[in-house]
């Protein structure tokens, strides 16, 4: 029981290892994954009024907008001459997303806390090396 919950623990550690090396390679891009995931559309702008409006919008940040009594949410990639629209809707399951996102950042966090106490040191002779009640020759005798 205790080998199947090591294996179980260092699986866990590994699809977490996984997760993280994913989710730093780039957190622009791992917010245009999520937001083309979300259901928001990709737009090029094809005037050079539409394109001082991309680089007037604050970069890294979704913007709210108003425009003929709708609501958009744009975020905005000046690097590639593009910009994520998308409605309430979608925005929405993008909040989700992160959340979900977080959560499993989190939980990754955890379980590589937790991981060393799952190797159970105690069974391995102790860190003393036969010093005191942490070796295994340790514990009540004779001094």
């Amino acid at each position: 029981m205790k080998s199947l919950t090591c294996i179980l623990l260092s699986s866990i550690a590994a699809g977490a290892a996984m997760l993280v090396g994913c989710a730093t390679t780039s957190s622009t891009q791992n917010k245009e994954n999520m937001l083309v995931a979300s259901g928001f559309k990709v737009i090029t702008p094809k005037t050079a009024a539409q394109q001082q409006k991309l680089q007037n919008l604050p970069p890294g940040k979704v913007t709210m907008i108003q425009k003929a009594g709708k609501t958009y949410y744009i975020f905005p990639d000046p690097a590639h001459n593009q910009a994520y629209v998308g409605g309430p809707k979608q925005y929405r399951h993008y909040q989700e997303l992160r959340a979900s996102n977080k959560l499993a950042t989190e939980n990754m966090e955890t379980a590589e806390m937790y991981q060393d106490s799952a190797m159970e040191w105690s069974l391995w002779g102790g860190w003393g090396g036969g010093f005191g009640v942490w070796g295994p020759m340790g514990g009540p005798g004779p001094y």
